[in-house]
């Protein structure tokens, strides 16, 4: 594609210099990945720790036969497209480049603190049951139909989100689903793709490290519910912040819950220890039962966020509900694991308050003994969540085990610290393990029948980054082992 062809795409355009007619063989914004610099339009990204312009040199070194700049670059030798936000522009482009995939699906996306995870399986369970080929772009892999493929980031960066989009075009996906967090919504990640519908599930402290304040997490994901970015909305009545979400909304919209003002609201929940049953209703009086696989009221919310999107698509309620009872599980959310040990071992994402806090009153309602939570808190991230999370523990857990996240650059004691910090005054018994192997050891050890253990943090993650490493940490085929190892020392003893 020529380059002329590709700067008219962006809508901040100030102007090209150089041979316009160069062609252009791939994107690029990243001088690591050399299999896409050659031939590449290299995009200098700035972030808040790196300037992306001090890397020109280093991507014409590599291949690169154009710019993208917000600032001309003299001392490079390449043609240069000049915009004025070189993230909008890169959004606007790589969808050019691509052919504009998302135009020829129905898109549909999930934003909120908790739950975007849960409720993009369930929407795309839904929207199956209509007949359409779907596919599925989040935190723990991009999917088409079953397949699924890897993913780093819980909103990719245009670059790859419009490649996804094109292969799922190209192998006749008709819609997906998405999570859109807030971070790609400030990046402007999702600039110039249009949604059939939107979805927003509820707001609470999280990436403060980020947005600073919860009024700019917030204003971050208002973004979404305007003409810019979508047709159709959807909102969670019950949530404090739908109020200001909703304020200033024109579009047409739907509201869900458990409040009978809503437009779709369950009624008669019953919570068991493996599933969740209520009764699904519309305004106007249209009901059906719905039989979840996966428990929690929480659950019922990301089951009702779905039935929303699922109305805006058109879906009737049987093919609501058929869609919502067809998923068994979603991986590291509340994901009971096959232990077969007289405890359960429940592994979870949960690395913000608010989800610890679900987790675990979840938990409550069922376990007929101890609930023994095990977590930590990620570094590099808001540290203000860390003395919370640790009230929180002390307060619903009847024993903590304190251990290491995803450290990543920071001082792993240092964030059990804070994490202590916390738990000390709500007298909860508690002990600190910074070693997550040996720390999952104690709580199975110490597990009585009955008890159920929360493994709180890393869900579906296979790894776990401490002073900047990443080494495999799957937590699941962590708890088979030691169960294993926990059998052979038993029989020894005997």
């Amino acid at each position: 594609m020529k380059l002329r062809e590709l700067a008219a795409a962006a809508p901040n355009l100030i102007g090209v210099c150089g041979d316009v007619d160069v062609e252009i063989r791939s994107l690029c914004a990243d001088t690591r990945r050399t299999a896409d610099l050659c031939g590449s339009l290299f995009f200098c990204i700035s972030g808040a720790n790196f300037d992306g312009n001090k890397f020109a040199k280093k991507a014409a070194e590599g291949g690169a036969v154009a710019l993208a700049v917000e600032k001309l670059l003299p001392e490079v030798e390449l043609p240069q497209v000049q915009v004025h936000n070189i993230r909008v522009a890169m959004a606007y482009i790589a969808a050019a480049f691509y052919g504009n995939p998302a135009s020829s699906l129905r898109m549909f996306a999930v934003t909120g603190t908790k739950g975007k995870t849960t409720t993009t399986y369930l929407a795309k369970a839904v929207l199956e049951k209509t007949g359409l080929k779907c596919g599925l772009i989040g935190t723990i892999g991009n999917m088409i139909g079953d397949e699924v493929l890897k993913s780093t980031l819980t909103t990719p960066d245009p670059l790859d989100l419009h490649q996804v989009l094109r292969e799922m075009v190209d192998r006749g996906v008709q819609a997906v689903v998405m999570e859109a967090s807030a971070h790609a919504l400030d990046m402007h990640r999702l600039d110039g793709i249009v949604f059939e519908g939107v979805a927003f599930t509820n707001l609470s402290q999280d990436h403060l490290d980020y947005f600073h304040t919860m009024e700019n997490y917030a204003a971050a994901k208002k973004k979404l519910f305007s003409p810019y970015y979508t047709k159709n909305c959807a909102f969670n009545a019950d949530d404090v912040m739908t109020p200001y979400m909703m304020e200033g909304v024109t579009l047409p919209l739907v509201t869900f819950g458990i409040s009978a003002d809503c437009d779709i609201y369950a009624r008669e929940i019953e919570i068991g220890e493996t599933g969740v049953s209520f009764r699904m209703r519309l305004r106007g009086g249209l009901e059906t039962r719905v039989d979840l696989k996966m428990t929690g009221m929480f659950n019922v919310y990301n089951a009702m966020t779905a039935a929303a999107l699922g109305m805006i698509a058109g879906a009737t309620m049987e093919q609501i509900r058929d869609g919502l009872q067809s998923v068994r599980s979603v991986p590291g959310r509340a994901e009971m694991l096959d232990t077969d040990t007289p405890y359960k071992v429940i592994l979870d994402y949960s690395h913000a308050p608010a989800a610890l806090e679900n987790i675990l009153g979840m938990v409550r309602e069922f376990a007929k003994n101890r609930v023994i939570a095990l977590f930590g808190c990620g570094g590099d991230r808001d540290h203000e969540k860390r003395p919370i999370m640790g009230a929180i523990g002390g307060r619903m857990a009847d024993f903590c085990i304190l251990t290491s996240d995803n450290a990543r650059s920071e001082d792993p004691y240092a964030i059990l610290e804070m994490v202590e910090e916390g738990i000390r005054p709500t007298g909860g018994a508690y002990c600190v393990i910074e070693n997550r192997r040996e720390a999952i050891r104690k709580a199975l050890t110490m597990a009585l029948p009955g008890d159920v253990i929360v493994l709180a943090g890393k869900g579906h993650e296979t790894y776990q980054e401490i002073k900047g490493v990443k080494r495999p940490f799957d937590e699941k085929k962590i708890v088979t082992e030691l169960i294993e190892e926990m059998k052979r020392e038993h029989t020894t003893e005997e």
